[in-house]
């Protein structure tokens, strides 16, 4: 990521280049145009792969993902397979619920039920700067019932008695994303059954009293993979709008004041500054660039344990983050909506212990985890298989997708008690091996071993995956 000085710099000779409306004179000030771009793609990019999320879950009733509108629980009563496309390396542990919280109006009341005390479950808030600003859950709040208040940057008002904590959003819409635990296939009536407690309503419909007045409609500009990344500073010119920078947010105003002077201003289609054909040229230029930085941030995010990047750490609230956005964009690239490492620690590869992408079509692979030495959690551990090149969920003829904790007494261990996973794209032929099958795609690999809840020993780096060894 640029320096701040650089930063500084750059935004001098970009304000006298801009200001007279007129081409770059040199090599200098086109480079200055594009360091601020960079930085705005790099920036903005989280907030626009939500945005797009957004969009198809409760905007857009006709994108095949639609959930529900605002404001509205939707339960999932099944966990994701590869005909859920909206987000990149979902889960596929724990059936989802979603709400989108628009909260410009008024704040929104989220109850929970009491929840079996051997049952994990987590509420996660997150706003639309991409951070996690706050959890109900078996590990923040416990399995009682309870109620808990979300609020907008701009309410002041004040919560009834009941309301067990109130959690305040820098920005105006709010996804939660429920993530209730399921044992087994046959235990999905249980987990239908406490998804339909889940409740949320307005404040003003929890307290019985008037509803406050209508906040405006939206234009919500449609959004779709490719102009996700092509009108990528046009979108985030539209989101900026609905995170105001007050509060902890006022920390941005520095960076705002630099991306206008490319012409990105909240609410304001972009370019909103008269641009020459070469600042556009330079601002078209930034993209490549941000996204290697991004890519290369990626491999350094967590910790190498042969093959495996263990992340413990740089995921969550804006204080987490501390202004590096390269990090912010790097863990949306990796798995948008993940959990903060106290939550749930992420390892994820795309190699094998010597340093091999792994592939499917070219080797089998298999994981092995010693007798004494399983995924240290408090909650329950997976290990799930994605497509290499879009990470998602991949297709197989047996329809798993992972192999986690709840399935050990399904698999076979061996003679000294380790347990051996198998990851290949067709099934073993021996039915010992079978039962341990991770099917994978016939192409590149990307995994991801989740640990939900995670111990201690996970959380200070003393436990580490083993690593992947290609097949004999």
């Amino acid at each position: 990521m640029p320096s701040a000085n650089a930063l500084q710099a750059a935004a001098l000779a970009a304000a006298m280049v801009l200001s007279t409306g007129t081409s770059a004179q040199n090599e200098a000030e086109s480079s200055s145009v594009e360091a601020i771009a960079q930085e705005a793609y790099i920036y903005g990019l989280p907030m626009v792969m939500l945005y797009s999320i957004m969009y198809e879950y409760s905007i857009d009733e006709n994108s095949g993902q639609f959930k529900a509108p605002f404001n509205t629980i939707a339960n999932i009563a099944r966990v994701y397979t590869p005909a859920d496309t909206a987000i990149v390396t979902p889960n596929s542990d724990t059936p989802y619920s979603f709400i989108w919280m628009d909260l410009r109006a008024e704040p929104m009341v989220l109850c929970v039920p009491e929840i079996a005390p051997d049952r994990y479950y987590s509420v996660m808030l997150t706003s639309q700067y991409t951070f996690n600003f706050g959890y109900i859950g078996t590990r923040t709040t416990g399995n009682g019932a309870g109620c808990y208040g979300v609020a907008g940057p701009s309410w002041t008002g004040t919560m009834p008695a009941g309301i067990d904590t109130v959690f305040t959003s820098e920005t105006d819409f709010v996804l939660a994303t429920y993530r209730t635990q399921l044992f087994d296939p046959a235990d999905i009536a249980n987990v239908k059954a406490i998804q339909a407690k889940y409740s949320a309503q307005p404040l003003s419909v929890y307290l019985g009293s008037p509803r406050p007045k209508p906040t405006a409609a939206v234009n919500w500009p449609k959004i779709d993979k490719t102009t996700e990344k092509t009108d990528l500073l046009d979108y985030l010119a539209f989101l900026l709008k609905f995170a105001p920078t007050a509060g902890a947010a006022a920390v941005e105003v520095p960076l705002r004041e630099q991306f206008e002077l490319i012409g990105v201003r909240a609410g304001r289609p972009f370019p909103s500054t008269s641009l020459s054909q070469a600042d556009r040229a330079a601002i078209a230029d930034a993209a490549k660039p941000a996204e290697e930085q991004i890519k290369e941030k990626l491999k350094t995010i967590g910790t190498p344990a042969e093959g495996w990047l263990s992340i413990t750490s740089g995921i969550g609230d804006r204080a987490v983050y501390d202004g590096d956005w390269t990090q912010r964009a790097a863990v949306a690239t990796g798995g948008i909506l993940a959990n903060d490492p106290a939550e749930a620690v992420y390892a994820i590869t795309r190699q094998d212990k010597d340093g091999q992408p792994l592939d499917g079509a070219s080797a089998d692979y298999t994981l092995t985890f010693p007798a004494d030495a399983l995924p240290p959690v408090k909650a329950f551990w997976s290990v799930t298989m994605y497509n290499g090149t879009t990470q998602l969920l991949v297709k197989n003829p047996i329809n798993r997708y992972l192999i986690n904790s709840g399935m050990l007494e399904e698999l076979q261990k061996n003679a000294d008690g380790s347990l051996t996973l198998y990851i290949q794209k067709d099934a073993p032929t021996e039915p010992e091996r079978k039962a341990n099958w991770l099917p994978a795609p016939n192409g590149p690999i990307y995994m991801v071993l989740r640990l939900y809840w995670p111990k201690e020993t996970v959380l200070d780096g003393s436990w580490l995956p083993p690593g992947i060894q290609r097949a004999p």
